[in-house]
């Protein structure tokens, strides 16, 4: 288990409890905490206590451990907020949206008619170039 840090990165400072943050669920490799403009009631946050940039540099340990607490967060939203659904979100990259860069999954609570609509709309894709894409993956 890494303890890199970076003393600029905004989570850095507060899994040093530099800033201060609703924490609502910690382990020795997790932290989760609520989210100060949160896209829905009970958005939360998880990162690695860790500093590591994006899904490319995550250990695949603190990365298991993300995903252990997102779901235990996930289970507590449907249980004792009501949510009708979670999303459990990931953005590495600026492209992808990703604004803080120390990896963290968004956990938000979905609710029968709420306004959130994530900017992806599926819709039929080209299968040839779906195929060949797929291709390049499977390589």
């Amino acid at each position: 288990m890494s303890t890199a840090r970076d003393p600029d990165c905004l989570f850095c400072q507060i899994v040093a409890g530099e800033i201060p943050a609703m924490i609502i669920v910690q382990d020795e490799r997790t932290i989760a905490f609520m989210d100060i403009n949160p896209a829905t009631r009970g958005h939360a946050l998880v990162i690695p206590r860790a500093h590591v940039r994006d899904v490319h540099d995550i250990d695949t340990d603190d990365l298991r451990a993300v995903a252990a607490t997102a779901q235990a967060v996930a289970a507590r939203a449907v249980e004792r907020l009501g949510a009708a659904g979670v999303n459990l979100l990931n953005s590495s990259g600026a492209a992808a949206w990703q604004t803080v860069f120390h990896f963290h999954l968004h956990v938000i609570p979905r609710y029968d008619g709420d306004p959130l609509r994530l900017p992806w709309s599926p819709a039929q894709g080209d299968m040839e170039e779906i195929s060949a894409a797929g291709m390049q993956l499977k390589q």
